[in-house]
């Protein structure tokens, strides 16, 4: 009785691994993409580094 637990308890363990990998992603990354540009460009005139 004893060992039929500890396989069925394996078997779960392994089979809830394989569900976690390959199941659907549950990531809740938001949405990304080309940002606009909201700065200055560089001007080298500018620049106090001369």
């Amino acid at each position: 009785m004893a060992i039929s637990r500890i396989i069925a308890n394996i078997t779960q363990y392994i089979s809830e691994a394989a569900m976690r990998i390959f199941g659907p992603s549950d990531d809740a990354y938001p949405a990304t993409g080309v940002q606009p540009f909201t700065g200055e460009p560089y001007d080298k005139n500018k620049d106090d580094n001369d």
